[in-house]
């Protein structure tokens, strides 16, 4: 699932989708929100502001162009990027050593010494160097070509030997990380193994084996034919009750890399649905101490794959919204929390300050979307989103700059009023009329903001 998003990148726009943890190094996943195109609900007529009389199927279709938009941006713009999980401390040590391109003889010598080496010492050394060649595009070719590479290094990887299957397991996650789907496709003898090890007891074990079925998930149709009916969904399922963030943030990333196939509406979204995932998600996404902000970003994409780009009947996940709103009410709070904050981004594109302000527009902009989604469903879904903390919420994404977090907040008041009676009233007796006025000559929302005032005004 690549992550950095619209080039070029202001000095603010770099804000890692999940919080590096303190092993992580090289191009870790980063991104930002906000891709989607203008609404065009909106005209003028007559000399005058007025609301388009958009039917659900206009919005709808319009909201469905939104998403594909997001999803082709995120794989042109590598929005979302494929995960490289490395070790700092093997990095430390590592430091001064240039990754060398090796041809088959160099490989083939490396490859036996890890099978027949007498010291696991001696073993352990040659998978070392073996992956610190597969960093190379080169080696990678050289490497896939080689007759039984692929057979020799799954045989290291189920060896009962822990430090050599670790290091196995590191030269397949380089591998996994290449761009060249030749290179992926060979990994697949490989896949069938990291899913049975998903149920073992080391916690950077399952990491590394998530990371990787992530990368190749996303690339490879062949990978998730024979990942699905060997029970991937189940495996994460299991997983999702660990006790160690790492491993719930890597789980967030594979399976928001399983929800964007394009077999997910179908074959996998469904199979998510009639799992014990979505239970685990809301938890995760519950407000208090233990709450995660790498943790919880990962499973927001989730819930947007899932609301976004479920074919279900309406009525199927009706049972969902009403936590799913919760969340989201929650989530509007703490991101506005976190913006809210006078923390300098004058320092670095990279400081904790950045980080921070930006993981705030890509929260309320990830719940704002996930919230469209739910109330673009119709009336029934608007109603187990109200009565709550809703509005207040949206009222104060009002308060902010961000014009495309403003502009989502607008739409979404825009179906609550079509959808849902009193919504409008509410708005008015809650000072809404004053607080689009700050937004009245921003050139990019003024005529969606003249347009919602007519709307609360006039229905």
């Amino acid at each position: 699932m690549p992550r950095p998003l619209t080039p070029p990148l202001p000095p603010c726009a770099v804000a890692a989708q999940s919080v590096p943890c303190s092993r992580r190094r090289g191009p870790v996943a980063c991104s930002v929100v906000q891709v989607y195109s203008r609404s065009t609900m909106w005209s003028r007529q007559r000399g005058g502001l007025k609301p388009l009389r958009c039917g659900v199927e206009q919005l709808r279709c319009r909201r469905r162009e939104r998403e594909a938009a997001l999803r082709k941006a995120r794989r042109e713009q590598q929005l979302v990027s494929k995960r490289l999980l490395r070790d700092e401390a093997l990095e430390e040590a590592e430091e001064g050593c240039v990754a060398m391109i090796f041809g088959e003889a160099e490989i083939q010598q490396f490859l036996r010494l890890a099978q027949r080496g007498t010291e696991e010492k001696e073993r352990e050394g040659a998978l070392v160097s073996l992956r610190r060649g597969l960093q190379r595009p080169e080696t990678q070719q050289t490497f896939i070509r080689l007759e039984g590479s692929i057979r020799t290094l799954v045989g290291l990887l189920t060896s009962n030997q822990a430090l050599l299957q670790l290091e196995a397991a590191r030269c397949l996650h380089e591998l996994s990380h290449s761009e060249q789907s030749a290179v992926v496709e060979a990994c697949l003898p490989a896949t069938s193994y990291l899913l049975t090890y998903l149920s073992g007891h080391s916690s950077d074990f399952i990491e590394l084996c998530l990371y990787t079925l992530g990368n190749l998930i996303v690339e490879s149709e062949a990978v998730r034919r024979q990942l699905l009916p060997q029970g991937i969904v189940p495996a994460l399922a299991a997983c999702i009750q660990s006790p160690h963030l790492t491993v719930l943030e890597a789980l967030g990333y594979a399976l928001s890399q399983l929800l964007q196939a394009k077999e997910a509406p179908e074959k996998i979204i469904p199979s998510v649905l009639g799992s014990t995932l979505p239970q685990h998600m809301l938890q995760l996404l519950q407000p208090g101490p233990k709450l995660n902000l790498g943790v919880a970003v990962e499973f927001a994409w989730c819930l947007h794959y899932i609301i976004c780009r479920s074919t279900m009947p309406c009525s199927s996940p009706r049972a969902l919204c009403p936590p799913w709103g919760c969340c989201c009410w929650t989530w509007l709070g703490l991101s506005r929390e976190l913006r809210m904050q006078d923390w300098s981004c004058s320092s670095s594109r990279n400081s904790p300050a950045c980080f921070l302000r930006a993981s705030g527009s890509l929260t309320t902009s990830l719940v704002l979307t996930v919230l469209c989604n739910v109330a673009e469903k119709g009336p029934a879904y608007c109603q187990r989103l109200w009565p709550g903390p809703l509005l207040s919420s949206l009222l104060d994404t009002l308060a902010f700059s961000d014009t495309e977090v403003v502009g989502q907040s607008l739409e979404l008041l825009q179906l609550l009023f079509l959808y849902q009676p009193g919504a409008a009233q509410a708005f008015l007796q809650q000072s809404g009329l004053q607080a689009l006025q700050r937004h009245e000559e921003v050139a990019q929302l003024q005529d969606r903001v003249h347009a919602l005032q007519q709307t609360a005004l006039h229905g």
